[in-house]
């Protein structure tokens, strides 16, 4: 059986621990603790420019254990959506638009794993294990599904935009954003949801927030 997907057992040195506690106050750190989605240590930017070029502006100086928590955070996530249009695409229950948005999709969430993973080196939290319930094999419930998705990754992205202490990182994050938000709209489009759901601009969502949803779904098991 897999291991729990917890702090203690990606945070072997405790550096996860103590970044949690940097990240933000008391409350948030308990939660983070609990979701296992922090990271710490003295990450240099140097390694993320290798894996991400919009990082140069940050070359050579010490990543913020913040920022790095924030990369963690956002890896998880990707992890998340990766695993899901993965199972999509293979499953197939999925025929035409779907099918195709599906394939794009699952590209983009695939590279930013990768990206993300690249440039966390050693720092990267581990993948959970995952369980989408059915959401994979029935079409309709896989586009209402992704719709959720990725409205929850823009807005998840959104809610760091004002933490972000590094202006590489933040670059980065906002050329993630901007193609979670087409995948919104591409989705929105193919099940007659509106395509901006909140309005001519958009809101935010805490780490908090985020993480209690997507515990909320019962997709991650492990």
């Amino acid at each position: 059986m897999p291991q729990a997907f917890t702090l203690e057992n990606v945070d072997v040195d405790g550096v996860i621990q103590e970044a949690a506690e940097a990240t933000a106050g008391d409350t948030r750190a308990d939660f983070m603790r609990k979701a296992g989605v922090a990271a710490g240590g003295t990450l240099m930017a140097s390694s993320l420019f290798a894996a991400m070029p919009a990082l140069a502006g940050a070359k050579g100086k010490a990543i913020p254990k913040s920022d790095i928590a924030i990369l963690n955070y956002a890896l998880t996530l990707e992890y998340l959506e990766a695993a899901f249009y993965a199972e999509a695409v293979a499953g197939g229950a999925l025929s035409g638009a779907a099918l195709d948005f599906a394939r794009q999709v699952s590209k983009d969430e695939t590279a930013h794993v990768k990206g993300l993973k690249a440039a966390l080196g050693k720092k990267a939290v581990k993948s959970p294990t995952f369980d989408f319930q059915g959401t994979t094999t029935d079409q309709a419930k896989f586009l209402d599904t992704a719709f959720t998705l990725e409205n929850t990754g823009v807005k998840a992205y959104l809610g760091q935009a004002g933490r972000i202490k590094t202006p590489g990182i933040l670059l980065t994050a906002a050329s993630i954003v901007t193609v979670e938000a087409r995948h919104a709209g591409a989705v929105a489009g193919l099940i007659g949801k509106p395509i901006s759901p909140s309005g001519p601009y958009d809101k935010g969502s805490s780490m908090k927030t985020i993480l209690k949803a997507v515990t909320g779904t019962g997709f991650i098991t492990e």
